[in-house]
């Protein structure tokens, strides 16, 4: 099937924390963010367009949320950011910072407990499924060995520094729930977790439609560690490639560079350009008479970029807090960095980013509308608002 190539960029917004400080004097930051194209809709907005049973006209759902180093409550209740009028027919849901970027977290085992969490808590969102919600039955990606155990060991050393290369996802035939779990009263779907995998704190999920699953091929996973020394995974990419039909998908996951210090924003597109550089998806057997996979970003039909992008306000002045009383977020995105640096042409050049019309999501005071600017004091951290 004939179908246009897009590049689709998603992003919202941040916070940063001092951690680390025993590894290295680095600022970490928190970011979260959707995103939209013409055939692709923002989600949570109820802009999704008439059900087709044609792949280039799925409903995709598309969020990513910086959680701070905090593992979700078991109550955590996951409905008010998924739902939409109309079902998705494939959620595309990444986290930063599902652990605290601390030295043990980055060089030590990877800690896979809050990652199972999420997939638990967005399985019984998506599906209604009350039985199938505990830790041990969601961790369905791993192997029968590391399934019992509490803290899973990383895999390789690239797994630490990075993991340029890739490994095989063979997801789908165990993450169905169809028998375990009751279809959700919306829509009578239910859905299967296509392909999970985490990079210390940056988690990315894919979850489809379960008469979608069989429909779905050439699955890997690449991730790129950015953090400390160019290389740790306090941050990076993790982008899952994926064919669906004969349409490929390329989902990046990622947490950038953060800091408002000058410079900030060259780190972050930096960022950007060794992702999109050191990202290989390598297929080791093709069928007979069937297309090559993609084995880089680019080279798909579809491309979602997700995650917490860090970029922020430039040039900030005293009139912000009056913009921001007035909604008038065109006048704040003229400041926006990313906006910036793309119409510059320094990154994410002919990419496209869906309409943004609502507040900076960077940084509030927690359990409040109130930003963490509006009453810090001179000697602390600055935290400009941002997207």
């Amino acid at each position: 099937m004939g179908v246009k190539k897009e590049q689709i960029l998603s992003f919202c917004s941040e916070e940063e924390e001092n951690l680390l400080d025993d590894v290295v004097d680095q600022e970490l930051s928190e970011e979260w963010l959707m995103e939209t194209s013409n055939e692709i809709e923002r989600p949570g907005f109820d802009q999704l367009a008439p059900p087709d049973s044609s792949s280039s006209n799925l409903r995709m759902f598309v969020g990513t949320w910086n959680v701070g180093g905090k593992t979700p409550d078991d109550d955590l209740n996951l409905s008010d950011w998924l739902k939409t009028k109309a079902p998705a027919d494939i959620y595309v849901l990444g986290f930063q910072e599902i652990v605290p970027l601390n030295a043990g977290n980055v060089l030590g085992q990877e800690d896979s407990i809050p990652a199972e969490k999420w997939l638990s808590l967005i399985r019984q969102s998506l599906n209604g499924d009350t039985i199938n919600n505990s830790p041990s039955k969601q961790s369905l990606r791993m192997n029968d060995d590391q399934r019992h155990r509490k803290v899973k060991p990383r895999v390789s050393s690239s797994d630490l520094f990075s993991s340029d290369d890739e490994i095989e996802l063979s997801l789908r035939s165990s993450s169905c729930s169809s028998e375990e779990g009751s279809p959700s009263p919306s829509d009578q779907h239910n859905y299967c977790l296509a392909a999970s995998k985490q990079m210390v704190g940056v988690f990315l999920s894919v979850w489809v439609r379960e008469d979608l699953n069989q429909h779905i091929s050439s699955l890997k996973v690449s991730c790129v560690g950015r953090g400390i020394m160019g290389y740790l995974g306090n941050k990076g990419s993790i982008s899952i490639s994926m064919t669906l039909h004969q349409t490929t998908f390329c989902f990046v996951c990622t947490h950038l560079a953060s800091g408002e210090k000058e410079g900030d924003a060259i780190r972050r597109n930096l960022d950007v350009m060794e992702i999109l550089k050191r990202t290989r998806f390598s297929h080791s057997f093709v069928g007979p008479g069937k297309p090559n996979p993609p084995d880089n970003i680019l080279d798909h039909d579809k491309i979602i970029w997700l995650g917490d992008l860090n970029y922020r306000l430039a040039g900030i002045c005293g009139d912000t807090y009056k913009l921001l009383e007035r909604n008038d977020w065109q006048a704040l995105l003229e400041k926006d960095q990313l906006r910036i640096e793309q119409k510059a042409g320094r990154v994410f050049k002919g990419w496209e980013e869906g309409e943004i019309y609502f507040a900076p999501t960077y940084k509030y005071i927690k359990n409040s509308d109130q930003y963490v600017a509006q009453i810090s004091t001179p000697k602390e951290k600055r935290r400009t608002p941002a997207w």
